[in-house]
């Protein structure tokens, strides 16, 4: 009896120490969007493509960099739905610390929460992992800028630069090339748009690319408008 026996079932190992339903929750990160982060020395940028299949959608209308916290934010690839969940239940775990100590909840304690809320789903029957990984960008309790990823298992990591998504591959080996430890985030911010450039089909313009940035010297996460973007790719040009 081969692994296909175990792959309907998330809450079995495989006779190869595999839970299937996690690898195939992986596959379906790796159709989505590409989305990137770069973490500089003053401060975290997040991007992602945001094209979309008929010119008759309503760009306005979705998102998918989201702030969670005033100095952090989400990007992902994957399942949109499963994304928005994930972004309440973040926001709702937020509010509460800060009811309770009265500070913004640093964004270390914010990818624990939240890969623990994603690990929960990877050991209880009747439901499936969530269909997305994550990028977080954010400010430390050290005061620090920050970049994590989280997977559908709810393993997550730090990274000095990274991507999720289709084309996540090349994207990597683009960042391999540019990134350097003393990037500001001005550079960073022109990388990550050389990035998705990299592996973008099409024209990119300001409505179908999403960067967001949070800042070591303010500490607030923010979302940069069409018009801000359009301005970077200009320069780029």
């Amino acid at each position: 009896m081969g692994d296909s026996a175990y792959s309907f079932s998330l809450t079995t190992f495989s006779r190869t120490g595999k839970l299937l339903q996690i690898e195939y929750a992986l596959n379906a990160v790796a159709n989505g969007r590409t989305a990137l982060g770069i973490a500089a020395t003053d401060g975290v940028v997040i991007a992602t493509d945001k094209k979309f299949g008929s010119a008759l959608v309503e760009g306005e209308s979705v998102r998918k960099v989201e702030p969670v916290t005033d100095g952090s934010g989400f990007v992902y690839a994957g399942v949109g739905p499963d994304y928005r969940v994930l972004v309440r239940k973040a926001r709702k775990s937020a509010q509460a610390y800060f009811r309770e100590y009265r500070e913004t909840k640093p964004v270390g304690q914010l990818v624990k929460s939240t890969a623990s809320v994603m690990q929960e789903y990877t050991q209880s029957g009747g439901v499936r992992p969530f269909g997305v990984s994550l990028l977080v960008a954010g400010i430390d309790g050290d005061g620090e800028p920050r970049l994590f990823q989280v997977d559908p298992s709810g393993a997550y990591f730090g990274w000095k630069a990274t991507a999720i998504g289709k084309g996540y591959v090349n994207a990597k080996n683009f960042l391999e090339k540019r990134y350097q430890e003393d990037m500001e985030l001005e550079d960073a911010i022109h990388t990550a748009l050389l990035t998705l450039r990299e592996g973008f089909e099409g024209e990119m313009n300001g409505n179908n690319i999403e960067v967001g940035v949070v800042s070591k010297s303010d500490g607030k996460f923010r979302l940069l408008t069409p018009e801000q973007i359009q301005d970077y790719l200009d320069e780029a040009n």
